[in-house]
């Protein structure tokens, strides 16, 4: 990368205050609740993430827009030529394309997610603004490390010398292999729980820091885990210390902010004409065991307010922990049917899935396709929630499907 960069004239050192999040579960909430204080501000953020789940310019926001096609493409272009054929993966090209869009076009933050792990990330070399940690937790093991606390070690390489860093919630030991790295490079450390929390009270989502206390509307987002993201953001921005962003701008934000595939409940398309009228259709992207005992957690609370059978559509990844994130809903879920993930080499067979949630103790059958299942589920009495969930890849077919668009055609690991 940084040979790369310096080939183009290294705009990397060319860019607005960086923003730059890592962790495993929240990254991509953490940048929307970001992005969105920020447009309620009437600032010009860029912001790159990933995967995307429909189209490839989901990636790249340029001053608060998606990338044209004829940017992305003349970008990439410039980028493979001064390449010159050099061994370059997917991810770097994309990374390389995207701040040299960023140099080029005035903003006022650039809120910057790292791909995968930290240390060795492509988007690790910025010199930010600040850099935030989200909750860690296991994924990625074959790259990351096979324990929390290597895991956390990797994250936290994008931790920078004299830099603020703000901690998400952690487990005890991710947490102390964080602190231990910000203590060798001498950041500085503003950590949930001991110098910031965020809260849910009557109601209301309660912020308090050494500033204060602020009193603000709840997430949009739903599911409670939403709390500890909107204080990442929140914390980002108390340190950040901007006096164009008030805390009605806060406040507007944490109302406006939508992430998809977050707990996101699915509207009127071509998927709810499947269900039978009165049930809901919900998706979401989790995929490791922390992002399957907070959807558990949210699904039980929401049966809790308003019961009615969950039945479960579930296709997942062989790079990821299928036990551990199915064995969740065990006692929550009525039904799960599982389905084979299409056009992904690593999709892990529905049989497979299916005796996994078995083993768990969990009613499971399997579906040919997701309209199958989802005709499926639909003989669930009363009728169900249904959940399709265990993938961003399963989910970026759903929503394309739903919305009859077409997906851009970049499949697994490449699409990381």
């Amino acid at each position: 990368m940084e040979a790369l960069l310096a080939k183009l004239g290294h705009p990397e050192r060319k860019l607005p205050p960086v923003i730059h999040v890592a962790g495993t579960n929240g990254k991509g909430s953490t940048v929307a609740y970001l992005r969105h204080i920020m447009a309620a501000a009437g600032l010009k953020a860029h912001a790159y993430t990933s995967p995307h789940l429909v189209k490839f310019h989901e990636r790249i926001r340029v001053a608060g827009e998606l990338i044209s096609e004829a940017d992305l493409t003349a970008l990439l272009e410039e980028c493979e030529q001064v390449n010159g054929g050099l061994p370059i993966t997917f991810f770097e090209i994309t990374t390389a394309a995207a701040f040299l869009a960023y140099s080029r076009t005035p903003a006022d933050y650039l809120i910057l997610e790292v791909g995968l792990g930290g240390r060795l990330d492509a988007t690790n070399v910025i010199d930010p603004a600040v850099s935030v940690i989200t909750t860690i937790d296991y994924d990625h093991q074959q790259y990351l490390g096979d324990t929390l606390s290597l895991i956390a070690h990797e994250k936290a390489g994008i931790l920078k010398r004299g830099r603020p860093a703000i901690i998400g919630v952690q487990p005890d030991e991710a947490r102390a292999e964080i602190e231990r790295v910000g203590e060798r490079v001498r950041a500085t450390l503003h950590i949930a729980g001991q110098d910031w929390s965020s809260y849910e009270q009557h109601g209301r989502l309660v912020f308090q820091d050494e500033k204060g206390l602020l009193d603000l509307p709840l997430p949009q987002l739903k599911g409670r885990h939403q709390i500890d993201n909107a204080g990442n953001a929140i914390a980002t921005l108390r340190v950040l210390d901007d006096p164009r962003i008030t805390d009605a701008h806060i406040a507007e934000g944490l109302k406006s902010t939508t992430w998809p595939a977050r707990m996101q409940r699915l509207g009127q398309g071509a998927l709810s004409a499947l269900v039978p009228a009165g049930s809901e259709l919900w998706l979401d992207g989790g995929h490791n065991p922390s992002a399957g005992r907070v959807l558990a957690q949210a699904f039980s609370e929401l049966n809790e307010r308003h019961s009615r059978p969950l039945v479960m559509v579930w296709g997942m990844l062989n790079t990821k922990d299928v036990g551990s994130f199915i064995g969740c809903f065990a006692g929550i879920a009525s039904r799960v049917i599982t389905i084979t993930i299409p056009d992904e080499e690593n999709a892990v067979p529905a049989d497979k899935l299916a005796e996994s949630a078995r083993a768990h103790g969990l009613q499971a059958e399997t579906a040919p396709n997701l309209d199958a299942a989802l005709r499926q589920a639909s003989s669930t009495v009363p009728a169900p929630r249904i959940l399709i969930c265990g993938s961003l890849y399963l989910a970026g077919r759903v929503l394309a499907a739903h919305g009859n668009e077409e997906m851009t055609k970049v499949s697994g690991a490449g699409r990381r």
